[in-house]
Parts: structure tokens; C-alpha cells; sequence
């Protein structure tokens, strides 16, 4: 039980998510990525004459159990079967948030900018509306998620695959060190 627990170190749980490109590829030719899945629960679950839903969705329906899992997962590994041990924030990285305000109290997502009270909040609707916003429309304007590119298209040598996730990354760093500092003293 102990190892369903504690957090697998990155060289047990990279290979394991590495083989599932070539396991879904050999087992029926499917490509691994999340953001699909959405475009496949709405031609599922809405009866308009859409013409991007129309289409044969069930032969994808595979996907859809594929992102229910992952929710199944998340919540599995949040409740029952979460690590008994608090979460080692790195000491630069608590400094560097505490110097913008934000106390990292052990947890990955702060509180105070991530908390449920924080959703009605100017700062819920700059980081959640906002930010999921963007997180949308950069995953359809660059025909895929992070997921999709970094780990599907990297593996089978797709340029546009790494020209995005080269993006994502920039874009990652740029909004960490750049926007995100100016962001907070804002608000």
C-alpha cells in the first residue's frame, strides 16, 4: 500500500507513461492526447447539426473512458490514497514566492491565489477565467495540448510537435518570471 501512497520517482513513472505512445499506437493506431476528448464528449453529448461535431465520435469513445480514468485518478490520489506526508516546497522557490506575498503553507497550490474563497475574487477571475481561457485557445490554435505534443508528437518525430512544446515551455517561463510577478502586485 505503501507504494500506492508515496509519489513514484520520475524513473518508474516516465517509462510507464513513455510506453503508452507505442502501446496505443500498436494497439489500434491511437494517438495520446487530452484535448480531443473534449471535441468527442460534445458530439456525444449535443444534438446541434455542428458540422466540427459531426462525425464518427464512437470510434473514439476509448478516449473518453481515457480522461474519465484520469479524473478517477486524480481523485483517488487527492482522497483515499493521498501522500501522508507534506509537500516539500523547494526553499527557493517558497523565498521567491513569499517575497511577492504568497505563502506557500506546503502545498503546491498556494491558497491565496488558488483557494476555493479565491473563485468570485478579481484574482479567481484573472488566474481561472482568464487563464483557462487562454489555456483553451492556445490549445486549439496550436492543434493540441501539452500532453499531446510534448508527449505523442515529440516520440514520433512530428516538427510542429516541437515547435509547440518549445512554445508551451517559453510561454511557461515567460508568464513564471515576467508577467506573473508584475500580475500579482497588481491584484
Amino acid at each position: 500500500m505503501d507504494s500506492l501512497v508515496k509519489p513514484w520517482p520520475w524513473y518508474v513513472a516516465g517509462p510507464i507513461l513513455g510506453l503508452m505512445v507505442p502501446l496505443l499506437l500498436l494497439l489500434g493506431n491511437k494517438r495520446f492526447g487530452i484535448s480531443g476528448s473534449l471535441r468527442h464528449i460534445c458530439a456525444a453529448c449535443l444534438p446541434a447539426k455542428i458540422p466540427f461535431f459531426q462525425y464518427q465520435w464512437k470510434h473514439e469513445i476509448w478516449n473518453i473512458f481515457f480522461v474519465v480514468g484520469i479524473g478517477v485518478g486524480g481523485w483517488l490520489a487527492a482522497g483515499p490514497l493521498a501522500n501522508p506526508e507534506a509537500i516539500t516546497v523547494a526553499p527557493a522557490t517558497a523565498s521567491a514566492l513569499a517575497t511577492l506575498g504568497i505563502e506557500s503553507n506546503g502545498t503546491l497550490m498556494p491558497a491565496s491565489i488558488f483557494g476555493p474563497e479565491q473563485l468570485f475574487t478579481s484574482n479567481g477571475l484573472l488566474f481561472f477565467v482568464l487563464g483557462g481561457f487562454l489555456v483553451g485557445f492556445g490549445t486549439r490554435y496550436g492543434g493540441g495540448c501539452t500532453s499531446g505534443h510534448a508527449i505523442f508528437g515529440l516520440s514520433t518525430l512530428q516538427w510542429p510537435s516541437l515547435v509547440a512544446t518549445v512554445s508551451f515551455m517559453a510561454g511557461g517561463f515567460i508568464m513564471v518570471h515576467v508577467l506573473f510577478p508584475f500580475l500579482i502586485k497588481l491584484i
